[in-house]
């Protein structure tokens, strides 16, 4: 019965029209663009994400490192502000021993509410200056889902736009043959001359 089924679907029908056929046929391309292809835009971009984020964290730790620093000024006028989901901060001026340089100081995002002469941990790139610690595993990880969340986000939008295109051509021929074939039969169906 399964084949007798299938086998008359494949015969040809005088009442399918070539866009019917485009229609099913692109249809078809674009399950298996959404299917395969989408999900494999995602997994080339996040693995293309992660191995950019770690070599980014593998730079960020050669070259920052951290110091333990006294906070010596108050908090500056700023509004505090938290980063990527971080703790709130606020700049701070703060005072740290270098070895062989002596006392240095500088400004610095440190955790709001802490107090003058307290000691917080304070990362400073090859040059002194305060910077944000470097990225850790999670920060990697959430970079790479991300970015391959949004790849494939955006080859099924891409599909999707593509078949919609494809679908409103096909639409307009359809019509467009609907009407020829209406303006050769319709005097004969209302005894109308044309």
């Amino acid at each position: 019965m399964r084949s007798q089924v299938s086998g008359r679907r494949r015969r040809p029908n005088p009442l399918r029209r070539r866009s019917d056929v485009m229609a099913t046929w692109t249809l078809r391309a674009a399950a298996v663009l959404l299917v395969v292809v989408a999900p494999l835009v995602g997994v080339a971009a996040g693995w293309w994400a992660h191995d950019d984020a770690r070599t980014t964290a593998r730079e960020q730790r050669a070259d920052r490192h951290p110091v333990r620093a006294e906070v010596v000024g108050g908090t500056s006028e700023a509004v505090p502000t938290a980063h990527g989901g971080r703790q709130p901060s606020a700049e701070v001026t703060v005072r740290w021993t270098e070895p062989g340089d002596g006392a240095r100081t500088a400004m610095a995002r440190v955790p709001v509410g802490t107090r003058a002469g307290e000691t917080v941990r304070v990362w400073l790139d090859s040059r002194g200056r305060s910077v944000a610690p470097p990225a850790d595993g999670t920060a990697v990880w959430q970079h790479t889902v991300t970015v391959g969340v949004c790849a494939t986000a955006g080859a099924v939008a891409v599909v999707l736009l593509g078949h919609a295109v494809v679908r409103h051509a096909a639409m307009r021929r359809r019509l467009g043959e609907w009407e020829r074939d209406w303006a050769r039969i319709e005097p004969d169906w209302t005894r109308r001359r044309a």
